[in-house]
């Protein structure tokens, strides 16, 4: 096993490298460039021309030197921890990340926390009570989770409730550790909502696999020695049938670091996902290479700990 980790450790250098520099040169491809953008603005202010204002805009943001030689200074600065700073505000890019990541985690935490809540007790008592009117509710639900895209939902949550109640979502965020009560229902809406729209595919993985593993020898060991329904279940059927669940958790463990960029712009929640697309709009290279790398970066680990977790639910999974 831990040959095993050092060799999947010792891979991740050279994936993260490769994904620098495809993050780095291909954010540049994007149609407009921070020149275009910012040379209107500065020639309104200074009265000089579109190529004075660009070439001084270029050489003000170190945009005119060499592009290996900004990828060179960019990456060496980025494996110390330092992404730079923001070329419209200015920014230590790495201090803003930590600023706005708790927003982020919190909104994935709690709807992680209500995928899992919804998903698996009903994936569950839908393989146990097949073909009863209960699985044909799950499944119709986990049907119209997945068919309903959560964007939509969340635009109707904001638009129909101000129209019919006169009621909105705050628009405004309330930190935590200002009022905590008022931050938890903040977060509530949209969280219930992308976890609501993550629950659909767990629900279907967790019914089908229950329903292989139920029919197994084993199983109907277990069955045949008298043992409760409860213990068949839970002891026996569910550690063997959760194995390829966790490939579906693992990525969703990525909303706990890189936000979620929809429903953080339609809830005005300051969060990562929200920096993600400000910083897109910009063309701000920095922070979009930034969150890039450390989101390609978490989803590697997270590969890894998922592939980990599988040797400790089956045993019979070994790692040389």
């Amino acid at each position: 096993m831990q040959a095993y980790i050092i060799r999947r450790l010792l891979l991740t250098i050279p994936t993260i490298f490769i994904v620098t520099i495809l993050v780095f040169f291909s954010v540049r491809l994007i149609p407009g460039s921070v020149i275009d953008i910012m040379v209107a603005e500065m020639a309104e202010e200074s009265g000089l021309g579109d190529e004075l204002a660009a070439e001084h805009i270029r050489h003000l943001l170190g945009l005119d030197l060499p592009i290996h030689v900004q990828y060179g200074k960019w990456v060496g600065g980025a494996i110390r921890g330092d992404f730079g700073v923001s070329l419209w505000r200015g920014t230590v890019i790495t201090e803003e990340i930590f600023s706005r990541y708790p927003i982020s985690f919190e909104l994935g935490f709690f709807a992680v926390i209500t995928a899992l809540m919804v998903a698996l007790p009903i994936g569950v008592y839908s393989a146990i009570r097949q073909d009863t009117m209960g699985d044909y509710a799950g499944r119709t639900f986990a049907i119209l989770a997945l068919s309903v895209p959560n964007f939509w939902v969340m635009t109707m949550v904001v638009v129909y409730p101000s129209i019919w109640w006169n009621w909105t979502p705050p628009v405004q965020y309330i930190p935590f550790v200002d009022n905590p009560v008022e931050n938890i229902k903040q977060f509530l809406l949209p969280a219930v909502i992308m976890g609501m729209q993550m629950s659909g595919g767990m629900m279907r993985m967790t019914r089908t696999m229950m329903l292989e593993v139920l029919r197994q020898d084993y199983i109907r060991t277990a069955w045949s020695k008298g043992l409760r329904e409860r213990v068949v279940v839970l002891r026996h059927a569910m550690r063997n049938a959760f194995i390829p669940i966790i490939t579906i958790v693992g990525p969703m463990i990525l909303l706990l670091i890189g936000g979620s960029v929809i429903t953080e712009q339609i809830f005005s929640l300051p969060g990562l996902g929200r920096l993600f697309i400000d910083a897109l709009n910009q063309r701000d290279y920095p922070v979009i290479s930034a969150m890039n790398t450390i989101t390609a970066t978490a989803l590697v680990f997270t590969i890894l700990v998922v592939d980990l977790a599988y040797a400790w639910l089956d045993p019979r999974v070994v790692y040389r």
